[in-house]
């Protein structure tokens, strides 16, 4: 990736009330989520219920194809994910969804966020004899369902029970033999929707773009804490858990969403072209054009253009056949990585005063080579403008920033930064500015990743590998 940012999941779910194809209609949606994760995949189809599954490495065409898809059979529920590891190791028994069977019969869930007391609960669970074959969160999610479905009267209640034990971030889609159960933390920090077929099937997706993949209207957004129950009889809703303050990650906003989703009432590329005015305001500067960094840096570059007047240019070309695998052997090779991503049209910045637009800096090194590949065609200036604060702390909630050690604002000043990078300036979107870019959301916002102040109380360390690195202590 070229930002090195990453976000763990996508989710999506479907029921209908007859036996269709609803793997392809799966897969579909997941093909429009692939851009929350590129890890893994997999679909789990019900027919009466019977659970047949598919999961797999690799991207959604890498891992589907029409003979496995049709492997999956015919059903009237399914569940999809595509994954990034924000929290276990990338391999095979990590990918979602997660099939569970108990003595109530089958589960599968799909899983979006982190959990940030899932440690602890595994370590509950294993004193109990509970045998874990993941190293992720969802499966101890999984965990706290089943238990409390041996002494629930329903799957919904043991869901309902269940999160009064869950602190973190979780969208989940949740599948038994007879329904289709989607729920969401309290404080909402990853987005979830119910959207509803033209023939009449209930949806839920991680992002309106899904729906619109396979035709569906938006109905409404899944509220935090609500719990969305469909089966034979229809739609039902339990709030038991909403009415907290809600805190949605701001960066679905920044970078995560695709521009063409609206998230809690909000078009993401309205927001991303708001963020670019709002840096021209910010941190205006003469210049004679602005280029965005694709792919989304370019909605903030043509806002930051409209806003100042000065011209919007197509500045780079993405090589979209280069893929998550790409192969760097040896450091050399890594360093040049982003010449084969990114290629820049020289005519458009030889000799002028460059305005480069990015949605953040991490470590700083990809910037580096961005602003160096732009210095190198030829460019006067380089101004480098990014559409979100500074990094100054780790994310809890299922979003892939590293610890202080690793973010290069937390060793540097801003213009100490710029000089790392090969900037001749270097500005950042405010706090304030960013939570503004979607101030019509029907939602507060999270953005302890900037400042320190979470929510929730966090850890006071919790890292990437927590599951792996518990068993050599």
């Amino acid at each position: 990736m070229l930002t090195g940012l990453h976000e763990e999941c996508g989710v999506f779910g479907i029921y209908t009330n007859s036996t269709e194809d609803v793997a392809s209609q799966t897969y579909f949606a997941l093909y429009a989520l692939q851009h929350r994760g590129q890890e893994s995949c997999g679909i789990v189809v019900n027919d009466k219920g019977v659970f047949s599954h598919h999961k797999d490495l690799g991207l959604v065409p890498e891992v589907f194809n029409e003979e496995n898809l049709k492997k999956l059979g015919l059903g009237n529920i399914a569940v999809g994910h595509v994954r990034y590891s924000t929290t276990g190791m990338s391999n095979r028994s990590n990918a979602q969804p997660l099939v569970v069977r108990h003595i109530k019969g089958p589960l599968a869930i799909a899983h979006n966020g982190n959990l940030v007391n899932a440690r602890e609960l595994r370590e509950k669970y294993e004193l109990k004899g509970a045998i874990f074959h993941s190293t992720n969160d969802t499966e101890v999610i999984s965990y706290a369902i089943t238990e409390q479905r041996l002494i629930q009267p329903s799957i919904e209640k043991s869901v309902e029970q269940a999160m009064y034990k869950f602190k973190g971030a979780y969208s989940l889609v949740i599948m038994s033999p007879t329904k289709l159960i989607a729920a969401r933390d309290p404080q909402g920090f990853r987005p979830l929707c119910m959207g509803r077929t033209a023939d009449g099937a209930i949806v839920f997706a991680s992002e309106t773009c899904a729906l619109d993949s396979i035709g569906a209207e938006f109905v409404r957004n899944v509220e935090p804490g609500e719990i969305v129950v469909v089966d034979k009889d229809g739609i039902n809703s339990i709030k038991t858990h909403c009415g907290q303050k809600t805190s949605m990650c701001v960066f679905e906003y920044v970078y995560f969403a695709r521009p063409d989703s609206v998230i809690q009432n909000v078009c993401v590329h309205n927001a991303r072209l708001k963020a670019g005015e709002i840096l021209w305001k910010e941190h205006p500067v003469d210049a004679d054009v602005v280029i965005g960094v694709p792919d989304s840096g370019l909605d903030a570059a043509l806002g930051f253009s409209r806003a100042s007047g000065i011209h919007y240019g197509v500045g780079f070309i993405k090589n979209r056949y280069v893929g998550r695998t790409f192969i760097q052997p040896t450091q050399s090779q890594r360093a040049n990585s982003v010449r084969i991503k990114l290629n820049v049209i020289k005519d458009v910045v030889k000799g002028k005063r460059v305005v480069l637009i990015d949605d953040s800096i991490v470590r700083g090194t990809t910037s580096a080579r961005i602003v160096n590949l732009i210095r190198e065609a030829g460019a006067k200036e380089v101004h480098m403008r990014i559409s979100s604060p500074p990094f100054t702390n780790p994310c809890y909630f299922g979003t892939d920033i590293d610890s202080k050690e690793n973010l290069i604002a937390c060793k540097m000043s801003v213009d100490e930064i710029a000089k790392e990078i090969g900037a001749d300036t270097l500005g950042y979107l405010s706090i304030d500015g960013v939570k503004s870019i979607a101030a019509d959301a029907d939602c507060d916002f999270c953005v302890g990743c900037f400042n320190g102040e979470y929510p929730i109380e966090v850890p006071k360390e919790m890292p990437k590998d927590k599951f792996e690195r518990k068993i050599g202590e």
